[in-house]
């Protein structure tokens, strides 16, 4: 421990410690804008600086390491006028369009802009403007700030603050390296590594980039007029599904807290939106489980080395981001990715197949979309893995920001709102499909099922226990399914998947079972979620209140126990894994040469 004093407070504080974390530790607020908590410390927007005797200039506080003795000032007229500074050449750089910024009221910069009273709303609140600055404005123009429109990530220039937060989530979160700096001086900025593409760079569309993003610099491309096209063209009936990570954390964007507004308040929102049925994507969550543990109890007897003497475990395949990192960088394990749909593919094929059987709409009349907490169901929604010939299974793959912005846009009160009810027949879930939204849900909603098809017996739902392994940043776990040994781990963030993956390859660790979610904390931390303008991860948080849910709130939490799972196989797909459910449930997961996918139905 470490003597410090810090405004005139002297305290302890371990070795290591920043002068930012010291100063928090004490209810001392210091600013920060390119900080982001075990993420991101370069000190390089001068925000956070503050001034410690004895030194000759300003210090970031945010990397700068408690010493003994350390006599530490964080509000002196040089720190604010440093820190003033700082915010107002960033400020010339900075295009403030905040009414049409799809991260006003979340964005770090214009709270700190607006801290400082460098900005403020005109009188009626509808614009925003600038208080007279000695810098004059240097926006960029033309090629430098164009932006292809398809992409799923989208970047304004003018927005940019140069701070790095998106690379380093990129690289340390994910270990792939998409965005980089480039040029010097007032010339450098933030771009695609190597002026290559960003599918050309491995970029996975996970949107980690977005949510550490402090500005709106990086959004989601927009999708919504799709869904709003679709609700007004009267020739469709337009069908939403609600993921596990989305039931949540929704009204986070509209002022509540997170668990705050629940499911049944969404479908009352989508309703006065215009939408004709709501599912509930967990319901999809429980029919990938019987199909991929079914998979998984199938394939044991079968594990055998492949040529260079590794056994491969089953890996899920429901983030799509991580099967799109597999077919980029680790071709070796393809073959050995469950071939088991994602839920929200399931559900739109079960729409366009049973339930249109079922409820008269045509295939090709209905309008599928999915609420999603992440950005590559963008992506995913457009692979070729349809049931129907010329007919997608899934029309649009919405944010859970973009719905928080639908409704906010539409003059929706929720909190005028009653309560309703998901439609039937495809709207009764599990606590074990509710699971499947934060990172280990899959796994332990899998065995839970497995247990019973393996036993015949009930397991209780909360003994599957996973301990972090001693090899790596991953969890795992041993369980005895009616005398079987199933080796299980657990991986979030892609970066954790390679070494998990290298141990594989190595033999330092060998598995029946791995499940791989390429954000942090799985969907619930998921790059399509709501962003609360913090420096900290939220994943966790919005996890463990998907955990409660299953705990305290549902009286089913095993998958083969749903009732609307069990009708669906007795009067349609007749078993887990028969030849209907591969046709609609499964696909192939095919790289070709060029390195582009290649995805078919089974």
């Amino acid at each position: 421990m470490v003597t410090v004093t810090i405004d005139g407070t002297v305290i302890e504080a371990p070795e290591g410690t920043t002068v930012l974390e010291a100063a928090r530790g004490i209810g001392i607020d210091i600013p920060t804008l390119c900080f982001f908590a075990q993420l991101n410390n370069i000190g390089s927007c001068r925000v956070c600086v503050v001034e410690v005797e004895g030194e000759d200039r300003l210090v970031a506080s945010c990397n700068t390491v408690v010493r003994e003795g350390m006599v530490v000032h964080t509000d002196t007229d040089q720190v604010c006028t440093a820190r003033t500074t700082a915010l107002q050449l960033l400020l010339s750089q900075h295009d403030l369009n905040c009414a049409y910024c799809p991260r006003s009221g979340t964005c770090r910069f214009q709270k700190l802009l607006l801290d400082a009273e460098l900005i403020a709303w005109d009188p009626l609140g509808l614009f925003m403007t600038e208080l007279p600055s000695p810098y004059p404005k240097q926006l960029v123009r033309g090629k430098r700030a164009e932006w292809p429109a398809h992409n799923i990530i989208q970047r304004d220039e003018n927005r940019c603050i140069h701070c790095g937060r998106c690379i380093a989530a990129c690289d340390k979160l994910e270990n792939i390296g998409v965005w980089a700096f480039m040029g010097t001086g007032s010339r450098s900025t933030v771009g695609v590594a190597d002026g290559m593409t960003m599918r050309q760079a491995g970029c996975v569309s996970c949107g980690q980039c977005i949510t550490h993003c402090p500005t709106g610099a990086l959004s989601e491309r927009d999708d919504i007029s799709l869904l709003l096209d679709a609700i007004a063209d009267p020739t469709k009936t337009t069908v939403v599904q609600i993921a596990p990570a989305t039931r949540t954390s929704w009204g986070v964007g509209l002022g509540a807290d997170d668990g705050a507004l629940g499911v049944e308040r969404m479908v009352a929102a989508l309703k006065a939106l215009g939408v004709d049925y709501v599912f509930d994507t967990s319901l999809a969550a429980d029919l990938t489980i019987m199909e991929e543990g079914t998979e998984l109890l199938n394939g044991l007897s079968e594990r055998t080395p492949d040529t260079n003497g590794i056994t491969w475990p089953l890996f899920t395949s429901c983030c799509p981001a991580w099967v799109r990192h597999a077919k980029d960088h680790h071709p070796d394990a393809l073959a050995h990715l469950s071939s088991a749909k994602s839920p929200m593919m399931m559900l739109g094929a079960v729409t366009k197949a049973w339930f249109a059987e079922k409820c008269d709409p045509p295939p090709e009349n209905i309008f599928s979309v999915a609420l999603m907490p992440c950005t590559a169901k963008k992506g995913e929604i457009t692979l070729p893995m349809n049931s129907h010939p010329d007919i997608p299974d899934m029309d649009a793959a919405l944010t859970t920001r973009e719905l928080a912005r639908m409704i906010k846009n539409a003059n929706i009160d929720v909190n005028a709102l009653g309560d309703m009810p998901l439609d039937d027949p495809l709207g009764t879930f599990t606590g074990a499909g509710v699971i499947f939204g934060t990172t280990g849900g899959v796994m332990e909603a899998a065995l839970r099922t497995a247990y019973f098809v393996a036993t015949g017996q009930t397991a209780p739902p909360d003994s599957f226990t996973f301990a972090v392994s001693p090899h790596g940043a991953w969890t795992e776990g041993t369980f005895d399914l009616n005398g079987t040994p199933i080796r299980c781990a657990v991986s979030h963030g892609l970066s954790n998947a390679h070494a998990l993956l290298d141990a594989i390859r190595a033999g330092v660790v060998e598995y029946e079972f791995v499940e791989i979610m390429a954000c942090p904390s799985g969907c619930a931390g998921g790059g399509g979620q709501p962003i609360d303008g913090t420096d900290c991860e939220q994943g966790l948080k919005r996890g463990q209140t998907l955990r409660a849910i299953d705990k305290t709130q549902m009286p089913l939490r095993y998958s083969h126990e749903n009732p609307q799972i069990q009708m669906l196989y007795d009067v349609f797909f007749g078993k887990p894994c028969s030849e209907l459910a591969h046709h609609l449930l499964h696909t192939v997961h095919l790289p070709d040469d060029a390195g582009a996918t290649k995805e078919k139905t089974a």
